[in-house]
């Protein structure tokens, strides 16, 4: 379809399609703040599931595997404000500038991806208007919000990774990242690693950057607010056995950190 076409174009979202996002724990009396931007895997409708069968949707490609469950038990133990959102980071990556070359990738982990091969610069921008830009304006409101009663807030971006990446196996059972301002970085990192039982990454598997990354330099770097982004391995959180038993991990060492962070 070409930019002319779809400036007259009805909206990507349809009726069947679901929400953007989820809140949890909206009157939450926590200071940390909650933000899963790879928690959902659907596809609009309008977009035949991006010309893939749903297998390739399941895999750690379409989403962040066991994120969701565990950021909503984590938010139920805190009472935490969290929101989830719910399309799949291949129809659009909600942790990813609008520039950046995976915003909407062709190909994921070998993976071609048949609907987001040469789109149009009109079809990029209506999957920007219709998920990125209400997803992060939400944030941005709820964030506003507590500046605006002066509310302390704790930003924890949650995440998980795939065990197995190119062909190489990852040793950490979770991975503490950060971009310029480290300081709630240092202390989850020094707290998980103080777990008997725990292999923790430092800025592993992967490592934040401006041109890379959206919710760290915009939403915790931006607004100045402490903040950490925690990835968590997939097969330790693939059920909802796993996804409690890390909420309830997190929520001992959040509590425990609360004081030090706010102090």
């Amino acid at each position: 379809m070409a930019d002319a076409d779809l400036r007259h174009a009805p909206s990507l979202l349809g009726a069947d399609d679901p929400p953007v996002f989820a809140i949890h724990r909206p009157q939450g009396t926590s200071p940390y703040v909650l933000l899963a931007d790879h928690a959902g895997q659907c596809v609009p409708h309008a977009l035949r599931a991006l010309g893939l069968p749903q297998a390739e949707l399941d895999r750690h490609i379409g989403w962040d595997i066991g994120i969701a469950g565990t950021t909503r038990a984590l938010s139920e133990r805190l009472d935490a404000w969290a929101i989830e959102q719910t399309y799949s980071r291949l129809v659009i990556d909600c942790n990813r500038p609008l520039t950046s070359p995976t915003l909407m990738p062709e190909t994921s982990d070998h993976t071609v991806v048949p609907g987001n091969a040469a789109l149009y610069a009109a079809e990029r921008q209506q999957r920007i208007d219709a998920i990125h830009t209400p997803y992060h304006a939400r944030i941005d409101d709820e964030l506003d919000a507590r500046r605006a009663a002066s509310r302390p807030t704790l930003l924890v971006m949650m995440h998980s990774f795939t065990p197995r990446m190119n062909g190489v196996e990852r040793p950490w059972h979770a991975g503490v990242l950060y971009h310029r301002d480290t300081r709630m970085a240092d202390a989850l990192l020094h707290a998980l690693r103080d777990e008997d039982d725990l292999v923790v990454g430092d800025n592993q598997p992967y490592a934040v950057s401006s041109t890379s990354d959206y919710a760290v330099p915009v939403h915790g770097e931006g607004r100045g607010l402490l903040h950490v982004e925690l990835e968590i391995r997939q097969d330790l959180i693939a059920d909802t056995a796993g996804q409690r038993a890390w909420a309830d991990r997190l929520a001992r060492i959040f509590t425990a950190l609360q004081p030090v962070l706010l102090g």
